[in-house]
C-alpha cells in the first residue's frame, strides 16, 4: 500500500494524489503524441520515405495539428446508430488505457531491498499514482473492459462491415486473453504477490523475470499483448482491406480521434506493463553515494523510459515488417499454440518451486513435468490433424456431392 495513504488523509494527502494524477495524465497525453510522431518517422524511415516534416521542428507538432483538424470537423451520427452506447463506445476504449498506467511504478529507487518509496512535499509516497492490493489483476481486467468500447462502437454503428470488425475483435481477444493470462501468472508465482511495486521490487538486484522465468512467458506476453493491442500483424479488427475501416468505420471528428488516441495509449500503456513484469521496472544499477534526488528520480526515471522506448520500438518494427496474418492462423496461432505454450511452461516453473519449498531434487521434478508436458503436447497435435484431416474429409465429400449433382 502507498505509505502516503496509510495514515490519517488531509488535504495535503489529497493535493499529492492530485498532482500525481494530473502529471501521469499529462505525461501519458504527451507521450502519445510524440509516440504518433515516432511511428509515423520510423516507419517512413523504413520504407525510404521522409514521413511528416512539416508542422514543428522535425515535424514534431504533426499529431497535434492532426487532433485540432479532427476537433473541428463535422461530428457525424448515422441514422440507425444507437446514440448513447455511439457516443460511449470511444470512451470505454480510452479509459482503461489511463487507468493502467496509474498503476505503473515509474521512479523510486528499488536497489538494495529497497521498495521505491520517495519523499514528495515532505511526505513518503510511491512514484505511481496507486498501488493497490490486486494491481495486475487490476491491470488484466482493464484491458479486457478496453475490448467493449471496439465491440460496443461497431454493434451501435448499424452497419455491417463495423458490425464484422467488432465480432473479430472479441473472438480475438477470447483467443489470446488466456495466453497473456498464463503468462503473468508466470510472473505473479516468482513475484509472491499482485501488486506492480511489488513485482518490481521482487526483480531488485538484476532477478529480472525476462530471465528468471526462462524467457518463455515475456515471448509469449509479448505476441498475446500485440494480438491484444490489436497491432499489426494482428489488426483484422480494422483490415481496411475487408472491412472498409474497420469498427470505427462510421465515426467522425473527435470521436474518431478518441479511438486514435487509445489505439497509441494502450501501446505505450502495454509497453510499460512489459517492462514492469519481465525488466524490473526503474529498477537499475544506482551508484552509492549519489545524491537522494539521482537515486530517487533521475537514474530510474531515465531506465524505466529506457526500457520502453525499446518496446515502443518493437511494436513499430512488428508494424513495419510483419504481413498481416488471415484468420484463421490467429486463431490457430492462439489455440493451438500459444495458450498451451504458456500452460506447459507454467507447469514447469510450478514444479520447480514445489521442488524448492519441498526440498526434492529440482531436476528428477523438472523432468517428470517436462514429460508429461511433452505427452499432452503428442496427444493435442495428434487430436488436431485428425480434426484437420476430418474437416479436409467433409470438404472432398461436399466438393464431390456439388459435381455429382
Amino acid at each position: 500500500m502507498d505509505p502516503l495513504l496509510s495514515g490519517e488523509i488531509g488535504l495535503t494527502e489529497v493535493l499529492i494524489v492530485l498532482l500525481k494524477v494530473v502529471v501521469s495524465f499529462a505525461a501519458l497525453m504527451v507521450g502519445v503524441m510524440l509516440m504518433v510522431w515516432f511511428e509515423r518517422k520510423l516507419v517512413a524511415d523504413m520504407q525510404n520515405r521522409i514521413g511528416p516534416n512539416r508542422a514543428g521542428p522535425f515535424g514534431l507538432l504533426q499529431t497535434l495539428a492532426d487532433g485540432i483538424k479532427l476537433f473541428f470537423k463535422e461530428d457525424l451520427q448515422p441514422e440507425r446508430s444507437d446514440p448513447f452506447v455511439f457516443k460511449l463506445a470511444p470512451y470505454l476504449s480510452l479509459v482503461p488505457a489511463f487507468l493502467v498506467f496509474t498503476v505503473i511504478p515509474i521512479a523510486g529507487n528499488f536497489s538494495d531491498g529497497n521498495d521505491g518509496v520517495v519523499t514528495l512535499l515532505g511526505h513518503e509516497t510511491l512514484m505511481q499514482v496507486a498501488n493497490p492490493q490486486m494491481g495486475i489483476l487490476f491491470v488484466l481486467a482493464m484491458s479486457s473492459v478496453a475490448v467493449y468500447g471496439v465491440m460496443l462502437a461497431g454493434w451501435s454503428s448499424g452497419s455491417k462491415y463495423p458490425l464484422l470488425g467488432s465480432v473479430r475483435a472479441s473472438a480475438q481477444m477470447v483467443s489470446y486473453e488466456a495466453a497473456l493470462g498464463l503468462s503473468v501468472a508466470s510472473v505473479l508465482l516468482l513475484a509472491g504477490t499482485l501488486t506492480t511495486n511489488g513485482i518490481v521490487a521482487e526483480q531488485s538486484g538484476w532477478r529480472w523475470n525476462l530471465w528468471m522465468t526462462l524467457l518463455v512467458p515475456f515471448v509469449v506476453f509479448v505476441i498475446a499483448a500485440t494480438a491484444e493491442l490489436n497491432r499489426p500483424p494482428f489488426d483484422l479488427v480494422e483490415a481496411e482491406q475487408e472491412l472498409v475501416g474497420g469498427f470505427h468505420t462510421e465515426y467522425s471528428s473527435i470521436r474518431f480521434a478518441l479511438f486514435f488516441l487509445a489505439e497509441f495509449m494502450n501501446t505505450v500503456t502495454m509497453s510499460a506493463v512489459i517492462v514492469t513484469l519481465f525488466l524490473g521496472g526503474p529498477e537499475g544499477p544506482i551508484p552509492s553515494g549519489a545524491p537522494g534526488w539521482v537515486q530517487d528520480y533521475l537514474l530510474p526515471l531515465t531506465y524505466f523510459f529506457g526500457k520502453l522506448f525499446i518496446f515502443l520500438f518493437v511494436f513499430v518494427w512488428f508494424r513495419a515488417t510483419l504481413p498481416r496474418f488471415r484468420y484463421d492462423q490467429l486463431m490457430d496461432l492462439g489455440w493451438k499454440f500459444l495458450i498451451p505454450l504458456a500452460l506447459g511452461w507454467f507447469l514447469i516453473l510450478t514444479s520447480l518451486k514445489v521442488a524448492e519449498d519441498q526440498g526434492w531434487n529440482p531436476v528428477v521434478a523438472v523432468a517428470v513435468t517436462a514429460a508429461v508436458v511433452v505427452v499432452g503436447a503428442v496427444l493435442l497435435r495428434s487430436s488436431i490433424r485428425a480434426a484437420s484431416g476430418d474437416d479436409l474429409d467433409d470438404v472432398t465429400a461436399d466438393v464431390a456431392a456439388g459435381g455429382e449433382s
